[in-house]
């Protein structure tokens, strides 16, 4: 079974792509999914034991937590330390379904894909991209978004042309979603008729 991973920059349509392939019935494991579900889950007192306060109800305040590591990367490399293994086993255990079920590839969204290393992972890596304008504009639409926050978060990501230019495929998320689904279309295709070296 192929594994294709897919990242992107914040804003690029990553989701939304996701989302495509999931619809062409392709398996695919949400890394911020599974950071949600482990917020609620396994991970918040252990989140709570190195930032306390940052759990309310026994779940993790995403924007407390936010207010204390965005900017140090101190704190952002303990949360990941805490945070990393616990979403690469649930990746593990789903690939492992996913062979079992016979797909012939599946795809890992991984938001941070290359800054983590993830390419090593993967057999091929999807990147989504739009021009800086419409990114800007995607990501300061979002709820409590603001300019100083959108350029903290750029700072702590790759550069858009280098992801490019590492990338397998590339797809232009700014040209419309019929675009789109037709490009996720050919890739997934492509990855269908893939077959393994002997």
């Amino acid at each position: 079974m192929k594994v294709l991973g897919l990242t992107g920059s914040i804003g690029m349509g990553k989701s939304t792509t996701a989302e495509m392939f999931a619809a062409l019935g392709v398996p695919v494991h949400s890394a911020d999914a599974a950071v949600h579900r482990l917020y609620a889950g396994r991970a918040a007192p252990l989140v709570e034991a190195r930032f306390p306060g940052t759990v309310r109800g026994g779940v993790v305040d995403r924007a407390a937590l936010g207010a204390r590591v965005l900017g140090d990367k101190a704190a952002l490399a303990a949360l990941e330390a805490i945070v990393h293994p616990l979403v690469r086993e649930e990746e593990r255990a789903f690939l492992e379904a996913a062979h079992g079920a016979g797909a012939p590839f599946a795809v890992l969204d991984i938001p941070l894909l290359f800054e983590t290393g993830g390419e090593g992972r993967v057999d091929a890596v999807l990147v989504v991209s739009a021009s800086p304008a419409v990114q800007r504009a995607r990501v300061l639409a979002r709820p409590g978004m603001t300019a100083d926050r959108f350029a903290a978060i750029l700072a702590s990501q790759m550069p858009d042309t280098e992801k490019r230019a590492r990338a397998d495929y590339v797809i232009d998320t700014g040209a419309g979603l019929e675009a789109a689904r037709a490009a996720v279309a050919r890739v997934a295709a492509e990855l269908r008729e893939a077959r393994p070296a002997v």
